[in-house]
C-alpha cells in the first residue's frame, strides 16, 4: 500500500524531519539555560559563601587577651569562636557584642574589629559559622541561625550577659543572620553594617540574567524581618560599595522601627579597612552601647 500521512517526525522520503535554523538556535538555547539553572541549584551555595576554612592560631596569640571558647549547636555541632574581654581597667561598658560575620574569610580577619571594641570596654564573641575557621559542616540558611543561637547562649549561660547588656553586630550577610536572631531573641541593640534588603535582591544585582529570585535556596529577608526588631537600631554602609548597594542599606535603615542612626562611610567599598574597623565604625557601635547603658 502506497501513499498516505508520513509518521511523525519523518519526511515522505523516509528522512527525519529537520527544524528550521531560528528553531534549532531556540532548541540548543533552552536546553543550555535548563543545564546552567540545574547547576546553579545544586551549587549556588557555592556561589553564595566563601570560607576560609583554615584553623586560626590560638586567640591569646592574635589579641591580648583572647581566649578560644566553644559552641555547642542544637543539630550537633562543635564551633570553635574566640571570646575577648576588655582589657583591665576603664572603660568597661559592662557590655558584649556578638559578631556575625560576612560570608568570605574567617574569624582572624576580623580581629581589628574585636580589638578595637574591647578596648573601648566592651567583651566580644567572634564566631565562626559552620564549614569556617576550621569548624565542621557546611553553610546554609539554617546552619548559621543555629550558629547564632549557639553564640548567643554562650554569653547568657557562660560569660553571664544579660540581654540588657547585650548588642548584635551584623556584618553584610552577618546582618542578615542577626536580624532573624533578634527576632527570636531580642537583644539590647542591633549594628547592621552593610546590609541588603534580601538575598535574592542582591544576588540580582550581581547575576541579572538569571532568574535569582526564583532558584534561591537561602533568602535571609531582612526587610520582612526587621520590622519585628523594636530595640534601638544602627544602620552603617559604604558609600562606594560594589557588593552591596548603598540603596538596599538605606532601604534597610528605613524599615528599622526603632532607628537610632545611619551611618553613612564616605567612599568605603564592602571590604574596605573603614568598614571593618574603621574610626566611624567602632564609634557607631561604642555610641550605642552608651546608649543602652
Amino acid at each position: 500500500m502506497t501513499g498516505g500521512t508520513p509518521a511523525p517526525g519523518r519526511t515522505d522520503n523516509g528522512g527525519v524531519v529537520r527544524l528550521p535554523a531560528p528553531a534549532r538556535v531556540a532548541l540548543v538555547v533552552l536546553l543550555v539555560l535548563a543545564l546552567l539553572t540545574a547547576v546553579i541549584w545544586v551549587l549556588q551555595r557555592r556561589l553564595i559563601y566563601f570560607p576560609d576554612r583554615s584553623a586560626p592560631p590560638p586567640a591569646g596569640q592574635v589579641i591580648p587577651g583572647g581566649r578560644d571558647i566553644t559552641l555547642h549547636t542544637a543539630d550537633g555541632l562543635r564551633l570553635r569562636a574566640w571570646l575577648i574581654p576588655p582589657p583591665p581597667g576603664p572603660p568597661d561598658r559592662r557590655a558584649a557584642v556578638l559578631v556575625a560575620p560576612g560570608n568570605a574569610g574567617n574569624r582572624l580577619a576580623r580581629a581589628p574589629l574585636a580589638e578595637a571594641l574591647a578596648n573601648e570596654g566592651l567583651t566580644v564573641l567572634l564566631v565562626d559559622y559552620r564549614g569556617y575557621g576550621g569548624n565542621p559542616g557546611s553553610p546554609s540558611e539554617q546552619g548559621l541561625a543555629h550558629d547564632v543561637r549557639a553564640a548567643r547562649r554562650y554569653l547568657i549561660e557562660h560569660a553571664r550577659i544579660p540581654d540588657e547588656r547585650l548588642l548584635y553586630y551584623g556584618e553584610s550577610l552577618g546582618a542578615a543572620v542577626a536580624t532573624a536572631l533578634a527576632t527570636e531573641h531580642p537583644p539590647a541593640g542591633l549594628v547592621l553594617r552593610s546590609p541588603f534588603t534580601d538575598l535574592p535582591s542582591v544576588g540580582q544585582e550581581h547575576y541579572p540574567l538569571l532568574p535569582v529570585r526564583l532558584l534561591a535556596r537561602d533568602r535571609f529577608p531582612v526587610t520582612d524581618l526587621l520590622p519585628r526588631v523594636r530595640v534601638p537600631t544602627v544602620v552603617v554602609y559604604g558609600t562606594a560599595d560594589s557588593i552591596v548597594p548603598p540603596a538596599q542599606s538605606r532601604a534597610v535603615a528605613d524599615h528599622a522601627p526603632v532607628l537610632a542612626r545611619i551611618v553613612a562611610v564616605d567612599g568605603a567599598d564592602h571590604n574596605d579597612m573603614a568598614l571593618l574597623s574603621g574610626e566611624q565604625l567602632v564609634g557607631a557601635v561604642v555610641d550605642l552601647a552608651d546608649q543602652i547603658a
